[in-house]
């Protein structure tokens, strides 16, 4: 016959069921959280790549002597890579004609 061992130890049903609430509790308090620094988040990026093509622009009119047309410009001439047209909130990049980089939602 088996023996039966009387001193094992293990986590009981409600132990587990009390460490599975308070995670839940712990996830419904930080997800809200999290969710609404993302739009934050998506403007600073934003900011940051508008700055970062304004730095092109610049660099592009050392090293030809003229403003580019526009990102697509930028883009052939090794500036920007090919899929940079776009803010990471979607908002779309474009180029003045005196050189000044504005995003716009369109």
């Amino acid at each position: 016959m088996k023996k039966f061992i009387q001193n094992e130890k293990a986590f009981t049903l409600i132990e587990m069921m009390i460490v599975l609430l308070v995670i839940s509790v712990l996830l419904i308090i930080a997800v809200p959280n999290i969710s609404k620094h993302n739009s934050n988040i998506k403007e600073k990026g934003c900011e940051a790549f508008i700055k970062m093509v304004e730095a092109q622009v610049q660099s592009f009119e050392m090293d030809k002597n003229r403003l580019p047309t526009g990102l697509a410009e930028l883009q052939t001439e090794g500036f920007l890579q090919e899929n940079q047209s776009t803010c990471p909130n979607g908002d779309i990049v474009t180029i003045s004609s005196t050189g000044a980089v504005t995003a716009n939602n369109e």
